[in-house]
């Protein structure tokens, strides 16, 4: 005689609460992770950097533009932050990418 045991688990549930709380949270921890990436000279930069809505991280002030490119030659010499050479987009997506995949991860 053969017995197989076919009941069938339903982590559904939990598993969409699980990425429902997740989430919720996203938008706090990405806000504080780019306001991490922002180079601290003055304080200026992370101190102008917000969440607004939920949805958009606002960098506000007049060189974000500059620190965002990261360190690069410019016809007028290099330009940009040796704290953040990559700027703060770039290390931030990588992050995201990484937070997101752990959020959807497969049990």
């Amino acid at each position: 005689m053969i017995k197989l045991d076919i009941s069938v688990k339903n982590d559904i549930t939990a598993m969409s609460d699980r990425i429902r709380r997740e989430l919720k949270a996203y938008p706090q921890q990405a806000e504080t992770e780019f306001i991490h990436l922002t180079p601290i000279k003055t304080g200026n930069a992370r101190r102008k950097t917000r969440l607004v809505n939920s949805t958009e991280i606002h960098a506000d002030y007049q060189y974000a533009d500059v620190l965002d490119a990261g360190r690069d030659m410019t016809p007028k010499g290099m330009r940009g932050s040796t704290q953040a050479p990559r700027g703060m987009t770039k290390p931030f997506l990588d992050w995201a990418k990484k937070k997101l995949a752990y959020i959807f991860r497969k049990y």
